[in-house]
């Protein structure tokens, strides 16, 4: 059964009809039956084209959130021949949120690593929606190690609304896990292809998305915090939701203007989950072609290139766009305070401040021991 996304409604009753029309077709067959069912169907398409041609950035959050959008374990299924799963971080436990193993992704040997958030509520809490633990990441680190000393290229679906906040989390070392699974991924003399293909939330999917070429998906969203996040931090209302998608500049477009990715991957007609097989197919088809593009270059000039690459995302003015886009937000919000909370937050704003903290922490030490 199809799930419509509220902006989707027309497509369902239209979906409806073509089923009522088939069911009649099935018990007595006739070629009006069978035009009607081509012209709807045209209709349906002609109604996707329209519809996803102008979504704004949180209609197309809602859609890579979609619960029928393919996840990594379709992926793997449908990519990658004689999958070898392998589990465990060997310091702490398993963790189900990050999937990893080695298998033949058209005849070349790669490891696989990816979120997973599962299909069902049974499937979601056994994956945890998608949000891992410090264990899947150092699974990743240690299955990523593996594959470097076998030579093996790596490839990284990234699907997550970020990292587990939970206390446990926090108490085994969240953040480190984080950190060094991003430079595990920086300092590995393999190829690294990483895919967007849903939700790249945070640090928890920097982690095992940081390659040297990195794929997303058009309807795929990748954004330092999550529109609900961003609204209730930023205006202190849940609501703003829509206002933060689109500051936010999370969209697959946003990404490619700032050289984050390196090119986007064109889904069917109304999105991957409405077509999974072809997006699947798609993805797979990016892949070939820059695993062919990587395979011959050398460890160190992969890793080099890995390291510059990140190295100069925020240089040369990258984020100059988005920079004014957040200034606006503030300068909406706060008003002239908003410079100031800029002025607060910069560099040279922090050693100003911290000068005259040091000079009064001094004249208050002088006066009461001379």
């Amino acid at each position: 059964m199809n799930t419509y996304l509220e902006f989707e409604k027309p497509i369902e009753q239209l979906d409806n009809k073509v089923h009522e029309l088939k069911s009649l077709n099935d018990n007595a067959p006739s070629d009006n039956l069978l035009e009607e069912i081509t012209q709807v169907e045209e209709q349906i398409n002609e109604t996707y084209r329209k519809i996803y041609s102008s979504i704004s950035p949180w209609q197309r959050t809602l859609v890579a959130r979609h619960p029928q959008r393919p996840k990594t374990r379709e992926y793997i299924q449908n990519l990658i021949e004689d999958f070898f799963p392998l589990s465990g971080d060997r310091f702490f436990s398993e963790d189900k949120a990050i999937l990893g193993g080695f298998g033949k992704f058209r005849g070349k040997t790669v490891l696989v690593l990816g979120h997973e958030k599962g299909h069902d509520t049974t499937s979601r809490i056994e994956h945890n929606f998608g949000m891992p633990r410090p264990e899947g990441y150092r699974k990743a680190q240690r299955l990523m190690k593996l594959a470097e000393d076998f030579d093996i290229p790596v490839i990284s679906f990234v699907d997550t609304p970020g990292a587990y906040p939970g206390v446990g989390a926090e108490q085994r070392g969240q953040s480190e896990a984080i950190a060094k699974t991003t430079e595990c991924c920086l300092s590995l003399g393999v190829p690294i292809i990483a895919i967007i293909i849903g939700e790249g939330g945070s640090g928890g999917a920097v982690a095992i998305g940081t390659g040297n070429t990195v794929l997303m998906l058009e309807n795929s969203i990748y954004s330092v915090i999550s529109p609900e996040g961003c609204s209730s931090i930023l205006w202190k209302d849940n609501t703003k939701t829509v206002e933060a998608a689109s500051a936010l500049k999370l969209t697959a477009e946003d990404m490619l203007k700032i050289d984050v990715i390196d090119e986007i991957v064109k889904e069917p007609t109304g999105g991957a989950h409405r077509n999974p097989h072809r997006a699947i197919e798609s993805v797979g088809d990016e892949i070939e072609k820059y695993l062919n593009l990587l395979s011959n270059q050398h460890g160190n000039d992969l890793k080099h290139a890995r390291q510059e690459r990140y190295l100069q995302i925020g240089r040369s003015g990258l984020f100059s766009e988005k920079t004014t886009a957040a200034n606006t937000v503030l300068d909406e919000k706060f008003g002239k305070s908003g410079n100031k909370k800029r002025f607060y937050n910069s560099f040279l704003g922090r050693i100003v401040l911290g000068a005259i903290l040091a000079m009064l922490f001094t004249g208050i030490l002088t006066y009461l021991f001379n």
